[in-house]
């Protein structure tokens, strides 16, 4: 064998083309994103209780399963609420998904301190600091879940480090 010199293979076009799948689907998750967040705010800064049409029917629950209180439910529903907010911001945020909960506490706050200071109908309330953060911890979980069982790498910054800690590919003048 001789000492020739190992060239660094050109990027191959699949890459390429992932990339721009995963561009669009970017770009789709913005746009989807920015829908949710509209919605976020006309339920979040309804000038009543978006539940107040509702009362006969959660009452109707209550008697019927007496575990299920009204304060059981309202926590559900504002952990439900947010689960989409962390799945639209996991996917429109791949490489900084640390900020899915920060982000999401922001928000949360953003909307308790709207309702308290704007709002005498609204009550805001700590319990819904925390229920609203879990339903936005549960959407980032599930898009990591989701990955992690369909095999696909999780997006790394270009020119990272692959996930063994290392870059391999191999430059001129390298040997193995």
């Amino acid at each position: 064998m001789t000492d020739a010199q190992t060239l660094v293979p050109a990027p191959s076009t699949t890459s390429a083309v992932a990339t721009i799948g995963r561009r669009r689907a970017q770009g789709r998750g913005i746009r989807l994103l920015l829908l949710y967040g509209v919605m976020l705010a006309l339920i979040a800064f309804w000038p009543v209780p978006v539940d107040r049409g509702a009362s006969g029917v959660l009452e109707a629950i209550t008697r019927a399963v007496p575990w299920m209180t009204y304060s059981l439910i309202e926590t559900a529903a504002n952990v439900a609420l947010f689960v989409p907010f962390g799945v639209l911001l996991a996917l429109v945020l791949p490489l900084h998904r640390g900020l899915v909960v920060s982000i999401a506490f922001a928000t949360t706050l953003l909307i308790e301190s709207g309702q308290a200071l704007f709002l005498a109908e609204r009550t805001p309330s700590l319990r819904d600091v925390v229920a609203n953060v879990v339903g936005a911890a549960i959407g980032l979980a599930i898009v990591l879940v989701v990955e992690r069982r369909s095999g696909r790498p999780r997006p790394t910054q270009k020119g990272a480090a692959t996930s063994l800690g290392r870059n391999t590919t191999r430059g001129v003048g390298s040997s193995r």
